[in-house]
């Protein structure tokens, strides 16, 4: 369901071998959390909307890019989305840990596909970091 609605998205899934409520709490924690496994971000700050499912945050790449997201976030769901990007998380129980799948990519505007630049490779990229994060934690 994550990438079969957007033409030209690609998901990335792995399990992560620990429980849903670890997994989740690194990547809910937007603010704290997120550019430590996302490739591209290096900082996300919300502006408005703390403890809603609904936000808005000001994001800034490692490459000096900025980019202003509306971002849908509840238990196993986080979509956000800029005028030029899209990034989806989703997660879930299964036996042996907690599936995750992710998808992003750049959109165009007036096309109703994604830009598969990269888009493969930073996937599988962020959900490495994100294993290796909850690891550490």
């Amino acid at each position: 369901m994550l990438a079969s609605a957007i033409p030209g998205a690609y998901m990335a899934e792995r399990v992560i071998a620990a429980p849903f409520e670890d997994v989740w709490s690194v990547v809910s924690a937007l603010e704290e959390e997120f550019g430590t496994f996302e490739p591209d971000m290096r900082r996300l700050t919300i502006v408005s909307g703390h403890g809603s499912e609904r936000l808005v945050a000001k994001a800034r790449s490692r490459y000096g890019m900025r980019a202003r997201f509306d971002i849908e976030l509840q238990p196993g769901w986080c979509w956000m989305q800029s005028r030029f990007l899209i990034v989806g998380v989703a997660a879930a129980a299964v036996p042996g840990g907690t599936l995750v799948a992710q998808t992003g990519g750049v959109r165009v505007p007036g096309r109703a596909a994604l830009v598969p630049l990269g888009v493969r490779a930073a996937g599988e990229k962020a959900l490495a970091r994100l294993e290796a994060r909850v690891v550490r934690r």
